[in-house]
């Protein structure tokens, strides 16, 4: 077959992404093709920088270029990426293609552990990066990310003065923990700490990211209505530990997304602290909180069960220090990498199937 654009395009048509089950060139993933003799080059437009799937689908191009158009092109393929997003003509973070909402339904299980590293594994994969500390009497981004002390700047843009988020580990970050000093507790009641979150949302200056992700507090209150009034949430990622008592209240903030009135889809489940594992025994596992407990929650909701991050020494020391253990090499940042590869997949997948989600109107 004669190697020309149409053609490349009919035999890549053959090529499946593995996800969204449609073909790459109906998918419009396919760019920039480049024919010079028997050379051939092209570009593969990814959902998401994080693709766990990149070298397959990748090595599936090749296999199609030699199986319907001969063996003899010398074949180069670049794999780029374009975040999707369902969030369109949105006055609010116009340049914020997805709102991602990590929740629990207790206390002490490592969310915001799991979304600092969440945030930084994604911006090591390229995204662009945001988190918004919405824990606002317990925050803990500031630490965690090294920057207790930081303040953020103000920009005034006509009329309005806005926030300039704290950058680190390419993650740009907002905190109520950056305005007020670490020791002092902040007694609010609720409706101040659910204006204080309206107030990262509008009033912070985001500019363009691939994914805003908001660590919010424990339980179901003020601030996670709030957050699906203020804005449309793309979907809610739920972090438990195995244990029993967390699985249930987990299964209460669960429950909470998937009700009619708020709607905003779960992307999945997280298991935290899923086994024990001795930095320097690497493939010894202790089940100290039960086993399987968050897969067996998935289950039960038919949700996808995102993966496990194992309890590690390091894990707790990377927080203390403000250096999320993402960034070491080992078995804590391979876990992290790809339980954000996963979260990114199923962003991408929740994308391509689910319309935008709406803002929550009820008033209760």
């Amino acid at each position: 077959m004669e190697l020309t654009k149409e053609n490349v395009l009919k035999a890549l048509s053959h090529v499946l992404d593995p996800d969204i089950k449609k073909d790459l060139v109906t998918l419009g993933m396919i760019e920039n093709i480049q024919i010079e003799g028997n050379q051939l080059a092209f570009t593969v437009m990814l959902t998401t920088p994080a693709c766990p799937l990149k070298e397959l689908i990748k090595n599936d191009c090749l296999k199609a270029i030699e199986k319907h158009l001969g063996e003899d092109i010398e074949v180069e393929v670049e794999m780029s990426s374009h975040v999707t997003t369902t969030r369109d003509n949105t006055p609010l973070l116009p340049g914020v293609k997805n709102i991602i909402a990590v929740a629990s339904g207790k206390g002490g299980v490592g969310k915001s552990t799991v979304t600092a590293n969440l945030a930084v594994a994604l911006a090591k994969s390229g995204a662009k990066v945001g988190v918004i500390d919405a824990d606002i009497f317990g925050p803990s981004m500031p630490t965690m990310f090294n920057c207790e002390h930081e303040q953020p700047g103000i920009k005034k843009v006509g009329e309005k003065n806005l926030i300039m988020p704290i950058e680190q580990y390419g993650v740009k970050l907002i905190s109520i923990g950056f305005l007020t000093p670490a020791e002092n507790a902040v007694v609010w009641r609720g409706p101040m700490a659910s204006s204080a979150l309206k107030q990262f949302i509008a009033d912070t200056e985001w500019g363009e990211l691939d994914y805003l992700l908001i660590d919010l507090p424990p339980g179901t209150s003020d601030i996670h209505l709030t957050l699906v009034q203020t804005v449309p949430v793309t979907g809610a990622v739920i972090v438990t530990t195995p244990q029993k008592v967390a699985i249930a209240d987990a299964q209460k903030g669960l429950n909470m997304f998937k009700q009619p009135q708020i709607n905003v889809p779960v992307l999945g489940v997280i298991e935290n602290m899923a086994y024990f594992t001795p930095e320097e025994l690497p493939d010894n596992k202790y089940y100290i909180f039960g086993q399987g407990g968050g897969k067996k929650l998935a289950e039960r909701f038919d949700v996808p069960f995102i993966g496990e991050i194992p309890l590690v020494q390091g894990i707790r020391e990377g927080g203390d220090l403000g250096y999320p253990a993402i960034m070491k090499e080992g078995i804590v940042a391979d876990a992290f990498a790809k339980v954000a590869e996963s979260t990114a997949q199923r962003i991408a997948i929740r994308n391509a199937e689910k319309k935008e989600t709406k803002k929550v109107e009820i008033n209760a």
